[in-house]
């Protein structure tokens, strides 16, 4: 990973009082999330499923993109090393890194992405974004699906609409900042699959509201 400064890899604290420069000076607090948000929910067919648009086709805009494959015998170590390193950037942060079967899974609460009924991300979270975007970029040989999704409030159909447009915000925002663009997929599927369902308490609807973001391996 490139180092922002000699004390970055050992964690934010460390770098702050080696009075490095704060890459995540803008971040918004922590936020206490429900147990829904790290707990349940990985088991769902739409994160243990095919990558977005299928893997034959994002298989072949990797190749055109000159993005090399991954050693199957490799993968498990590589995946393994871009947890740990995603983990160490977003500690105390509000975002939670979750193992998905081979892949992983980087949660983000939608409250710390966008204002409510927006798609356009808060400068707030821009810094973080960033940095996530610096490692996503190092660690290359995955594929990327962007995935956004509401609470169940309002109509369906605008649920839907909005979803859309974050995911695609977002996965803009990912190959604005260096991540290839043949490497990025997005999704939104609105209200279709809650965390609480149903959302009747502000913090059930707080956590059905997040941007999901999945690294699966790229495979030769």
């Amino acid at each position: 990973m490139r180092h922002l400064c000699p004390l970055f890899a050992s964690g934010l604290v460390i770098a702050l009082l080696s009075g490095c420069a704060n890459p995540f000076a803008s971040a918004p607090p922590p936020m206490v999330r429900p147990a829904a948000f790290t707990a349940l929910g990985l088991s769902a067919a739409y994160l243990n499923g095919d990558v977005i648009g299928g893997r034959t086709s994002r298989a072949a805009k990797m190749r055109a993109a000159k993005i090399r494959p991954l050693n199957p015998a490799m993968a498990p170590s590589y995946m393994y090393r871009a947890e740990q390193e995603l983990r160490n950037q977003t500690a105390g942060m509000g975002i939670d890194v979750l193992r998905l079967g081979d892949g992983i899974l980087i949660r983000v609460p939608a409250t710390l992405t966008f204002d409510p009924g927006s798609a356009v991300i808060k400068p707030q979270i821009a810094g973080t974004l960033t940095e996530l975007a610096r490692t996503l970029k190092v660690f290359n040989q995955t594929y990327v699906d962007v995935i956004a999704h509401t609470d169940t409030s309002g109509t369906p159909q605008v649920n839907l609409a909005l979803s859309q447009k974050r995911a695609t915000a977002a996965a803009a925002f990912l190959s604005g900042h260096g991540v290839a663009k043949a490497r990025v997929a997005s999704r939104g599927l609105g209200e279709a699959v809650p965390l609480y369902n149903p959302d009747t308490t502000a913090d059930q609807q707080a956590a059905n509201r997040r941007v999901e973001i999945r690294l699966v391996p790229y495979r030769g």
